[in-house]
């Protein structure tokens, strides 16, 4: 079974504003995968209050892109739209991605479509909260 948690990780180049703008050089790829593996790590320190299993494993993280000057934007989702934490949440995660060393910005949106389901946990999570 694959990792349903897995997010979309991308990377893309830094938009210049103008045909001036300096060019930022694209990420070598050993500190594309260091920086991946740290957004992940620092993503899986936040926890959803209500279910003991990080937010990464629960599958609420739906993409993360990293952009060429190293800002970082991520699309998640919460459990319920109505989630008490629902106005906390987004900054935690911008907190905890915001330490990586090397992340010069993160912004976090917050998505609904798709919905979240159960079966975007991961086998991890399911056993965490012993539906596995």
């Amino acid at each position: 079974m694959e990792d349903a948690s897995a997010a979309a990780i991308e990377t893309s180049p830094a938009d210049g504003q103008d045909g001036n703008a300096a060019q930022v050089s694209a990420i070598p790829a050993e500190e594309l995968v260091r920086l991946t593996d740290d957004i992940i790590s620092a993503l899986k320190t936040v926890y959803d209050p209500e279910i003991p299993a990080d937010i990464y494993e629960l599958g609420l993280i739906y993409k993360i892109d990293i952009e060429d000057d190293r800002s970082v934007k991520i699309d998640m989702t919460l459990t319920a739209p109505g989630c008490p934490v629902a106005g906390e949440m987004p900054g935690w995660v911008q907190n905890a991605v915001g330490a990586v060393e090397g992340v010069s910005d993160v912004e976090v949106s917050m998505v609904f479509d798709p919905p979240w389901t159960p079966d975007r946990m991961s086998e991890e999570a399911q056993i965490a909260v012993g539906w596995y």
